[in-house]
């Protein structure tokens, strides 16, 4: 379903390089979309099922291939009570050089009572001389369910060097009931002697996994659960876990590896909807 309605929400069209937005309802036992709207560089493909669960999963595209510089990406989702959206993308997200201004994406998420959304994108991948900022605000009831992954990666530049992208911000701003509960601030500025480049918390490391889950049934016996579970699969890398007040948790892992990482965000996601919803292993091939 395209609907041509007004923006609106989104703000003036000619702003964003891109918008998308999705509300979600349920039906009849089934989570559907009432209303869906994009413009500019993104699109979203049709609804489908993975499972007899009654969760719908849409894929987000971008048909332009890539992030440039000033490139600015609006996406708003709103899941209603009850309902449950697993919202991933088709492929990496690239951000290609960005000479005069950075890209970026702002992303504003709402969930309702007992709402459910599981946000699993591909990769984001930085290649040399890029800048790129993403901030998603979420508002969300304290019954409902969410779970946040992003993996950044380093891209391959002319004279075969990693990690030369000039920076990455990421900012999550979680709010329950109204109250900003979770502030998650993170940036990256490779080989700039600060605090916060290469060198310094990321190390030898390349590559960074992150992950949220804000939900009632989160506790320190399911953090320790993860730890056990997550740290073997990669012994060379860092891994922590954090319990945060929302109640939930947080989790920063440090690796040289694209296909680690997703594994361990994998094996962390399975083990939550096979333990909450009775649901098999996730999988999100898109070929």
């Amino acid at each position: 379903m395209h609907t041509n309605r007004a923006v609106g929400r989104l703000g003036t069209p000619s702003a964003w390089a891109g918008t998308l937005s999705l509300d979600i309802d349920r039906r009849a036992g089934r989570s559907i979309a009432l209303k869906q709207f994009h413009d500019g560089a993104l699109r979203i493909l049709r609804p489908h099922y993975l499972d007899d669960s009654g969760q719908v999963c849409y894929v987000v595209i971008n048909p332009g291939g890539a992030y440039l510089g000033g490139d600015k990406y609006l996406i708003e989702v709103a899941v209603a009570d009850g309902a449950e959206l697993l919202l991933t993308t088709q492929s990496a997200t690239k951000i290609y050089r960005t000479p005069n201004d950075r890209a970026e994406q702002h992303m504003h998420l709402s969930l309702g009572a007992g709402a459910r959304l599981e946000l699993l994108p591909d990769p984001l991948i930085a290649y040399r001389e890029a800048s790129y900022g993403q901030v998603t605000q979420v508002e969300m009831d304290s019954t409902a369910s969410l779970v946040m992954a992003e993996v950044v990666t380093p891209g391959w530049s002319p004279n075969g060097e990693l990690f030369r992208y000039d920076e990455v911000r990421l900012r999550n701003e979680i709010s329950i009931g109204g109250r900003l509960t979770v502030l998650d601030n993170l940036l990256i500025r490779p080989g700039s002697g600060s605090p916060v480049d290469s060198s310094a918390f990321m190390r030898e490391y390349t590559h960074l996994g992150s992950l949220i889950v804000v939900d009632a049934r989160v506790d320190q016996a399911l953090v320790d659960e993860l730890h056990t579970l997550m740290a073997p699969l990669d012994p060379a890398g860092q891994l922590g876990i954090t319990l945060l007040d929302g109640p939930g948790l947080a989790v920063r892992a440090l690796s040289n590896s694209t296909e680690t990482l997703n594994e361990m965000i994998a094996a962390t996601v399975d083990l939550l909807r096979g333990r909450w919803y009775s649901q098999k292993p996730l999988n999100l091939r898109k070929y």
